[in-house]
């Protein structure tokens, strides 16, 4: 997989996925972040849910994971190991992270799916975050937030292929 090493050029790869799939989407442009507390300080953003993403991989690093929660959710990864059946799962690195989504740290979002054309990265939702009408995520990039739609980011998912696992993610 051919990934963009160029912010400006990711950003636009996200944007023109977009466009090109009809999602409906708004763009906002601020300065980088890394983690949800910068977004709480630097983004001001009425509309959506914020959303947490963590990256993770099995035991034997055969088996990755896209987890998109809610921005304040502890993530009870034990837990969710035993419940989905991934086993024990830890945080990706970061050189995963660029081989299968094409993101780097503190860039990580559900748009990473269009930079997983063979689906090898499992996507596990939380169910208020399928629910949400409106939700946020980073455009391939931390310099930007776009919000779409809840008919919009299941679309997103369906043309690339990853069927999300939707189930309420536990919590500490």
């Amino acid at each position: 997989m051919n990934y963009i090493s160029n912010p400006q050029e990711s950003i636009e790869k996200a944007i023109q996925f977009l466009e090109t799939n009809g999602i409906p989407f708004e763009r906002h442009d601020h300065a980088a972040v890394f983690t949800v507390d910068e977004v709480s300080e630097l983004v001001s953003i009425e509309k959506g849910i914020r959303t947490k993403n963590l990256f993770v991989r099995d035991k034997k690093g055969r088996q990755h994971v896209l987890i998109v929660v809610p921005h304040d959710k502890s993530v009870d990864l034990m837990e969710l190991g035993v419940q989905t059946g991934y086993g024990r799962v830890s945080f990706g690195s970061p050189e995963r992270l660029m081989k299968h989504l094409g993101v780097e740290p503190g860039s990580v979002s559900l748009m990473g799916v269009i930079n997983d054309p063979s689906c090898h990265v499992h996507v596990v939702i939380d169910i208020e975050i399928w629910n949400a009408s409106f939700v946020r995520c980073h455009p391939l990039v931390n310099t930007a937030t776009v919000v779409l739609d809840n008919p919009g980011m299941k679309r997103l998912f369906e043309i690339t292929g990853h069927e999300p696992l939707v189930i309420e993610v536990p919590s500490r």
